[in-house]
């Protein structure tokens, strides 16, 4: 959802006089998110004139800029220097521009008396929920250079796991669009050249043949043509359906349960949970807290509703693991290391446990699937391209019968 950029007057806990500007998806939850940060707002109003400089629809800032933001914050802060030298050193080095200006914001918001957390919750393009949480959480327990540096873990191995699924995807991807183009272009300029010279030979044409030459008129005709266009409409209109809550909803479902890749769907979501959530309990996020976050960043919309759900349970006085077990997303190995956590009190190791454990299941699946598919690509494009090489040189092979 689009965010609008309000300009703010506050009054902090010691009465002194606050002014910033703040991202969010409305005025109310702007206002919201201010008393929550402990401020009396005085005046709110949406800025105009940032509103018009937003010239890029998303930002610049890569997830390794901002790993290697909070690897090297938390070194300094280990070397025993301040917050706001730490901040000023880490601007000048930053080498994106963007992030460069956010990390001189942040110096100047925390020399004006604001805590870290309080300064990144303005930027949550750059830092989300699940960043900021955890710097208020290591604030508040002394740990900030602790966690700082189990942010920079999280966000590299999430990392890993997205480049090795795109990695893996990447060859079967080129070869499948390949074997589109290949025929594509064929029907086109290839098979028009052979229809002239069979129309000339005045022979019937083999049936292969005869769909061949009737597949090329369609695809070089303006219904070929509309058909294409057609094509892409529905595909735009799907993506912005899979973007509505119970398009996403129902698409995320369907992904679930496909044959092969709903397993490595599923594993991966629950990877990535169980590796967000360990972090944020060991970091010291309030359970509910961090029910929360993972839900919203657990990347498939079946999986976020039963987080959700889950932590309505859990508020009501569940344990973790029985709403867990309730729903069918969670495998029951995740729901019973999870209890057996909860019983020993070292939920965060258990859950971090988890995601070690999918994290290696989703790369041997992911390999396994790949090193399948390339064969299975390769013999696809030979049938394609060889039936249609067979099907234009039948009428020769007959035509050199019928004269012996």
């Amino acid at each position: 959802m689009a965010t609008t950029t309000f300009k703010y007057n506050v009054r902090d806990k010691t009465g002194r006089v606050v002014s910033g500007k703040l991202e969010g998806e409305s005025r109310e939850a702007v206002a919201t998110k201010l008393r929550q940060m402990g401020y009396i707002i005085l005046d709110l109003d949406e800025d105009r004139l940032a509103q018009l400089n937003k010239i890029q629809f998303g930002t610049s800032v890569k997830i390794k800029d901002v790993t290697i933001f909070a690897r090297q914050f938390a070194t300094m802060i280990n070397a025993g220097l301040s917050l706001t030298k730490c901040l000023s050193i880490l601007a000048d080095q930053a080498e994106n521009k963007e992030m460069r200006d956010i990390i001189a914001q942040l110096n100047r918001d925390v020399e004006a008396g604001q805590s870290l957390s309080e300064a990144m919750m303005k930027h949550p393009k750059i830092f989300p929920p699940l960043f900021y949480n955890m710097v208020k959480a290591g604030e508040t327990g002394g740990v900030l250079d602790e966690v700082l540096l189990r942010v920079a873990d999280l966000f590299e191995q999430d990392a890993h796991l997205r480049g090795r699924v795109k990695s893996a995807m990447m060859y079967p991807m080129v070869i499948s669009i390949l074997v589109v183009v290949v025929v594509i272009a064929m029907m086109v300029f290839v098979v028009p050249t052979f229809i002239e010279m069979f129309s000339g030979a005045g022979q019937e044409l083999p049936l292969p043949t005869q769909v061949l030459v009737a597949m090329s008129d369609y695809v070089a005709s303006i219904k070929g043509v509309i058909t294409a266009i057609v094509l892409v409409i529905l595909f735009f209109v799907f993506k912005q359906w899979t973007k509505t809550d119970s398009g996403k909803f129902i698409w995320d479902g369907i992904k679930l349960r496909m044959p092969v890749a709903g397993n490595i769907i599923r594993k991966t979501s629950v990877a990535r949970f169980t590796r967000t959530f360990g972090t944020l309990v060991a970091a010291g996020v309030p359970i509910l807290s961090a029910m929360d976050i993972v839900a919203d960043t657990a990347g498939n919309e079946v999986v976020t509703r039963a987080l959700k759900s889950a932590r309505g349970a859990i508020k009501e006085g569940e344990t973790i693991a029985k709403p867990l077990g309730e729903s069918p997303v969670f495998p029951g190995m995740v729901v019973q290391m999870v209890a057996v956590g909860e019983e020993t009190g070292a939920l965060d190791q258990m859950l971090i446990k988890i995601a070690d454990f999918y994290d290696e299941e989703v790369g041997t699946a992911i390999d396994g699937l790949a090193s399948a598919m390339e064969p299975i690509i390769m013999v696809v494009l030979a049938v394609v391209v060889g039936g249609i090489v067979i099907a234009l040189y039948m009428p020769m092979f007959q035509a050199v019968t019928m004269v012996a």
